[in-house]
């Protein structure tokens, strides 16, 4: 990746980053990106790309329902020229969601406003901790100070493990139980879009140049969104506030899947 200029602090604070941010690990600009490859993720991953010298994308092949998700994951990466590491954690074992339970169903509305409320059937327990757990012990072997993640609540507000305090205790966490703080070189796990709207995050990637074709949201399992299940009902209404028609759908259409 061709260098990009140094970012100072106030710079990368307009930027949207949430958490404080050292000198040091400005200086550093390398990091991981937690990547599934969805709308959220997709905008982490070009934000990264715009402040960072080097990123590598980390993606999970957790048993999920939408795996998917991770074949097409790899056709951005490849065209962007980001390494991508693809783990593989058995959640399927654990059970207890839609995405990684078979016989429990993705539940299905016909809008938003029917999307209930509670911890949902497609909150997979702690997947989040999980994730960012094993991407803080990859990048202590490979060197990395920073995370980034694309986690937001504004409009998935019922999924424990995307909010804000739960991004500052699971970095208390990985600061506390790592080597790099033995010298004084703590980690970081940097969420820029957890106060934001998915429209807004949208329009952020959008601004940046993102490229939405090959990002999967739909829980169901398939390419084609189902337009039934809440991540598809969201992804469509942040597409219709941004006042642009989703990329998926139109390469689906170009390649007469639609």
């Amino acid at each position: 990746m061709d260098a990009s200029p140094r970012r100072e602090p106030s710079v990368l604070k307009k930027a949207g980053v949430s958490f404080n941010i050292t000198l040091g690990a400005v200086l550093m600009r390398e990091c991981l990106v937690l990547f599934s490859g969805g709308i959220d993720s997709t905008t982490a991953l070009y934000w990264a790309r715009s402040l960072y010298d080097r990123i590598t994308a980390l993606s999970f092949d957790y048993g999920q329902r939408h795996r998917v998700e991770l074949t097409l994951s790899r056709r951005l990466t490849r065209r962007l020229n980001v390494p991508q590491v693809i783990l593989r954690v058995d959640l399927g074992q654990v059970g207890g969601s839609a995405l990684t339970d078979p016989n429990i169903p993705v539940p299905e509305c016909d809008s938003t406003e029917e999307i209930g409320r509670g911890i949902p059937l497609t909150y997979v327990p702690f997947r989040n901790g999980i994730f960012l757990s094993l991407a803080a012990a990859w990048a202590e072997v490979h060197g990395l100070r920073e995370i980034v993640c694309g986690f937001n609540i504004i409009d998935s507000p019922h999924y424990p493990d995307t909010r804000a305090a739960f991004v500052k205790a699971m970095e208390e966490a990985v600061v506390k139980g790592t080597k790099p703080a033995s010298r004084n070189r703590q980690m970081k796990i940097i969420a820029p879009f957890i106060r934001m709207r998915k429209a807004d995050i949208l329009k952020k990637g959008l601004a940046l140049g993102a490229d939405y074709s090959y990002s999967i949201s739909c829980y169901r399992g398939a390419e084609i969104p189902c337009g039934k299940c809440s991540s598809c009902l969201l992804r469509a209404r942040a597409w219709r506030d941004v006042g642009a028609q989703d990329h998926l759908l139109q390469r689906l259409k170009k390649e007469g899947k639609l």
